[in-house]
């Protein structure tokens, strides 16, 4: 009786484990990183199963919060929950061996070349270009990482000189770290690395690749990013 009360006692983290531990409810949480809302067919056609099968994963998805659905006349779409689980899922695929097939055109090694250099991780930027901008962020002293990271004082003035508009009065953390699933270092998340990303697309900095997560920076993004973060060319292109 004692080990099945101290089982029950607390969150049940199992209960979340359990969620995540089947591919076909994994590949979904991953293709939603995407920060869209995605169609139940959608999601199947990515997954390779049946409608049926997708449905059933994505209700159980539901059920246990990691995602939330929305309709819209007939059509029922899913999204992620919130930025929370997104990182979660983002560290979680940071922990996990890379089972990826070689890709079989030079089509597929250059959209894996390209998600790899730099794409949006929920609402924030991620992989290369993403761990880039955190170290030279890190290095210029606007982020610390003393005591627990943190925006400074300069970070913030920093942010204002770029026109970055941090919302005010979220429960969301200003900053935290999010561990880079390729790279395999951070990242910056949060409500400063949300808004960065949102600006960065918003001003023609940066521009999404189809309809990946993948993104590339364009002209007047290197020339930003080179003249406020030091950031090389060579970086910053994406081959």
């Amino acid at each position: 009786m004692t080990s099945q009360r101290t089982r029950t006692k607390g969150p049940d983290l199992a209960a979340v484990a359990q969620l995540l531990a089947d591919g076909t409810r994994a590949s979904f949480c991953l293709a939603l990183l995407d920060g869209r809302a995605w169609t139940a067919t959608e999601l199947a056609r990515h997954a390779g199963v049946a409608a049926s099968t997708a449905t059933e994963h994505l209700n159980a998805l539901v059920r246990g919060n990691l995602l939330v659905e929305e309709r819209q006349g007939r059509h029922r779409y899913v999204r992620l929950a919130d930025a929370p689980v997104a990182e979660l899922v983002e560290n979680l695929a940071a922990l996990a061996p890379d089972r990826s097939a070689p890709p079989r055109s030079l089509s597929a090694a250059g959209r894996r070349r390209a998600l790899a250099h730099a794409r949006t991780c929920y609402d924030h930027l991620a992989g290369t270009l993403g761990v880039a901008i955190t170290d030279a962020m890190t290095e210029r002293g606007l982020l610390d990482w003393e005591h627990g990271l943190r925006l400074t004082g300069a970070g913030e003035g920093w942010l204002t000189e770029l026109g970055v508009t941090v919302p005010a009065g979220t429960r969301r953390p200003a900053v935290r770290s999010c561990l880079d699933w390729t790279e395999r270092r951070p990242h910056l998340a949060g409500a400063v690395g949300a808004a960065l990303c949102g600006h960065a697309l918003g001003s023609g900095w940066i521009l999404r690749i189809g309809t990946t997560r993948a993104v590339t920076v364009t002209p007047e993004g290197r020339q930003v990013l080179r003249d406020r973060l030091g950031l090389s060319d060579a970086l910053l292109a994406h081959k």
